[in-house]
């Protein structure tokens, strides 16, 4: 009885427990996407027909190198924006930095495709830049379409994260490495190349990876404005919802490519961070500097030029929202007609967007909790699976994630397509590693003697992390939940390939208003959810007093 209650215990059930969650469904929609890419779909036996067809064909195979090409390039520019702008706010005193780090939020929690629609309006065929330019000064700019739209949406969406992780890593860095560097003559940019650059190293290829995947993964963008250039993740979708009745066999096995392709990368830039990884303590934080007056004014232009051509399209949608439209154009004068047909024709996706991400949030605080304090306090072979399970779906695509799901759960003992179940399974499963890394970080902090004290005065493991452990990390989970929430009602890859009529969220309702050409209630849509994210900051900047606004 001694022995059952030793190994039998509420941490053991739990840490099982969530194996057979993540093995039902995660690990076995993946177990059938790649049994659908090697199986003939008519006589079930072993096949790579499917593959051959992506490898044959040079239009398939095209796609990967496109996609490989624009997706390196705005990583490249990603970084070069990215990492000189995080510097610069983090060690000299910047006007106003308080709300460059809302904005940027804001700009890389959107959704890549707004971007795209309101650059469309900007610079499209027709946009009002481009108008501009030919009425006004007689030159035809290059329109937004093609390659190198792809390029700039990717780019001015995506430096934002680069500058989060960045400004996260600097604040580890201690101000003694400063004061040395500035005493041996080493300052301005020769101290960022000599003496940053190298300390935040492993975040640059973190954050590397995270714009790359996110790239990667987009299709909502080569959609919009990609015309002839076609991408590997537009091809993932296309094939998937064009196919799947006839060819799903195809569909999966362009899924698994994928998983390669990105697991890949990963590995990649573990293996780089990893070489040169090393821990940082602050005990003496930067301290911001004073600049001249004239290099004031060059770095201010800087900051807030880039910040501003991220920000303008979500300014730009904010102002077309307001404007009188006849159908599905913009005409002359101001109006809340686009509103009020939002809410009338749309108000359904309103109300899903607050129960979807908020069932699939709190799910994923509870799973997250309970893994993180079964990886950092109760290490074991069991655990230790649980933890290398749980980072699996960092790595892979939504839009895999999302055709996993449907193929797996279309029929069977369990039939969940269709339903808001299975779009919420998808969204704790894509925010789960990071909610459990956050939550780990946190609770690693927090000294296991609280917790020894609790138990040598008579209360159980179970009641110790009840009433100490998860108070003392409240403030942190709520913290970074309210960072999840905002990505899952932004998030369009996965619940676009699960949703119905009944459980399209603002997001997917955006994207549908966009390709029907329905601008006004789209700009509408999206200024409501901008306004959604923007009170969320503002109550994660109460919550956590003040905290510096990273990820």
């Amino acid at each position: 009885m001694r022995k059952q209650s030793k190994y039998l215990n509420f941490w053991t059930i739990t840490t099982v427990s969530v194996l057979i969650l993540y093995v039902i469904f995660f690990l076995s929609p993946l177990t059938t996407l790649l049994k659908q890419s090697v199986m003939h779909p008519t006589t079930n036996k072993l096949t790579f027909q499917h593959f051959n067809k992506f490898f044959d064909r040079k239009y398939y195979f095209q796609t990967i190198s496109n996609s490989f090409k624009v997706t390196s390039i705005a990583t490249l520019l990603t970084l070069i924006i990215g990492v000189p702008l995080a510097y610069l706010t983090s060690v000299y005193k910047i006007k106003g930095k308080r709300f460059i780090n809302i904005v940027i939020i804001m700009s890389s929690m959107s959704a890549p495709f707004i971007g795209a629609y309101s650059w469309i309006l900007l610079l499209g065929r027709n946009g009002l830049i481009t108008k501009f330019f030919k009425d006004t000064l007689s030159i035809t700019i290059p329109d937004i379409y093609g390659f190198n739209g792809i390029l700039l949406v990717f780019t001015l969406q995506l430096f934002p994260l680069v500058y989060l992780y960045i400004q996260g890593a600097l604040s580890n860095v201690d101000n003694t490495l400063f004061e040395a560097s500035e005493s041996m003559g080493v300052t301005g940019i020769k101290r960022f190349y000599k003496v940053v650059l190298p300390l935040i190293r492993p975040t640059v290829f973190a954050s590397g990876l995270m714009v790359f995947m996110r790239a990667f993964a987009d299709f909502g963008t080569p959609m919009l404005i990609g015309e002839g250039y076609m991408t590997f993740s537009r091809l993932i979708f296309d094939s998937f919802v064009g196919e799947v009745g006839d060819d799903a066999g195809f569909a999966a096995a362009i899924s698994v490519i994928a998983i390669v392709v990105t697991t890949g990368f990963f590995l990649i830039q573990r293996y780089l961070a990893n070489k040169k990884q090393f821990s940082m303590s602050a005990l003496h934080p930067i301290e911001p500097k004073q600049l001249s007056k004239g290099k004031s004014i060059l770095v201010h232009i800087f900051i807030y030029g880039f910040v501003g051509l991220a920000f303008m399209p979500q300014l730009y949608v904010f102002y077309t929202s307001f404007l009188k439209t006849s159908g599905l154009i913009f005409v002359k004068g101001y109006s809340l007609d686009s509103y009020r047909q939002a809410f009338s024709r749309m108000g359904s996706s309103i109300q899903n967007t607050f129960v979807i991400p908020g069932i699939a949030i709190l799910i994923t605080i509870v799973m997250a909790v309970l893994i993180a304090y079964l990886i950092v306090r109760r290490r074991n072979v069991l655990t230790t699976t649980v933890d290398a399970v749980s980072m699996i779906p960092y790595v892979i695509p939504g839009s895999v994630i999302g055709i996993a799901l449907v193929s797996r759960f279309a029929s069977g003992p369990i039939v969940l397509t269709g339903t808001m179940t299975i779009i919420i399974i998808a969204m704790v499963i894509r925010r789960l590693p990071y909610t459990i890394r956050s939550s780990a970080a946190t609770l690693s902090q927090i000294s296991i003697s609280t917790e020894e004290a609790a138990i040598s005065l008579g209360a159980s493991e179970v009641k110790t992390f009840v009433k100490i452990t998860v108070p003392m990390m409240a403030s942190g989970i709520i913290s970074g939940a309210i960072l999840s929430w905002i990505t899952m009602i932004t998030e369009l890859s996965t619940s676009i390939l699960l949703y119905t009529s009944r459980t399209q969220t603002m997001t997917i309702a955006i994207y549908t208003q966009v390709i029907r050409g329905n601008y006004g209630i789209a700009a509408a849509l999206a200024t409501i959810l901008s306004l959604l994210t923007l009170i969320a900051l503002i109550i994660f900047m109460k919550l956590s007093k003040g905290k510096e606004l990273t990820i």
